[in-house]
């Protein structure tokens, strides 16, 4: 990425598809495998170093890290701008999820933009930059379904997935050293890092996320439709579309998650306690969905 791009504008990932702490001790352990060694001591030290450094970046950093994700993203796709109330209307889906969520608010708020692109896809950033692209919107059916999209990308926002994917110790080194902000930095040394760390999370993206972190995400993102009155079944609808449209556009979200039909099937015993917990009021959306199509 052009080590200026973030100055003007991630999904998440995790290491190895562990939580920091669960990283940590998988490091640490791997050490006490080694013996009592200055080598094991030395890695259970760094895996704990990590830990440390991942779990105090302030939010502050999170947008910024995630404003250069989102800047790296955008040099492989072009932003749709053709619909004006497409976008507004998205924005506003996302801003109900997000205020009837249990983490309402993030350093600069929650954002969504449509990418001009055929590929079926979704993508999102620890800054609350959400991105969906026009192939997906083609998939949705009601504004339940794109609520859904949207939850499950607010989902791995608020689980914190993306900033799990930093794995350069010289960028974690440099942000824990930063204290609450990036303000001692000269600007090439804070473009020059933020620039590692928005590779370590996209190369993350494009590889896929981990199963337990997808599962995780969808799972939350039952909740944040139900507390925000949306049908949580429609993510199940959503996901059947995907199954159906896989075979013909291989690529997008069908290279990077796990199948529809296993998403499904994690779905199943989540999503029984919202039966007939949340009143059916989908039939009053219907206009103000077809106004946007």
């Amino acid at each position: 990425m052009k080590r200026r791009a973030f100055l003007w504008v991630i999904a998440g990932f995790a290491v190895l598809g562990f939580s920091c702490r669960g990283m940590a001790q998988a490091i640490g352990d791997s050490a006490d495998e080694m013996g009592d060694s200055r080598g094991a001591r030395a890695l259970s030290q760094s895996a704990r170093s990590i830990e440390r450094a991942l779990e105090d970046i302030t939010p502050e950093q999170e947008y910024y890290i995630g404003r250069a994700v989102g800047a790296n993203l955008l040099t492989n796709y072009q932003l749709y701008q053709e619909n004006s109330d497409l976008v507004l209307y998205l924005n506003e889906i996302t801003a109900a999820v997000a205020v009837n969520s249990k983490k309402p608010e993030i350093f600069n708020g929650y954002h969504t933009m449509v990418l001009d692109s055929a590929e079926i896809n979704a993508f999102s950033t620890s800054g609350g930059h959400i991105f969906i692209t026009r192939g997906l919107l083609d998939c949705a059916s009601s504004e339940d379904t794109l609520a859904a999209v949207i939850a499950h990308e607010i989902a791995h926002i608020q689980l914190q997935h993306s900033i799990m994917a930093i794995k350069s110790n010289r960028v974690i080194n440099a942000l824990a050293t930063t204290g609450s902000s990036f303000a001692g930095l000269a600007l090439s040394d804070l473009a020059e890092i933020l620039d590692e760390a928005a590779n370590d999370i996209v190369s993350a993206m494009q590889e896929g996320y981990s199963q337990n972190q997808e599962f995780a995400a969808d799972t939350l993102a039952l909740e944040l439709l139900a507390d925000t009155g949306y049908e949580p079944s429609s993510l199940v609808a959503m996901l059947r579309v995907l199954e159906q449209t896989k075979s013909r556009r291989p690529n997008g979200l069908a290279r990077t998650h796990p199948s529809p039909e296993d998403r499904i099937a994690q779905l199943e015993r989540p999503l029984r306690q919202y039966k007939d917990a949340v009143r059916d009021t989908r039939s009053y959306r219907e206009a103000r969905f077809s106004t946007v199509q």
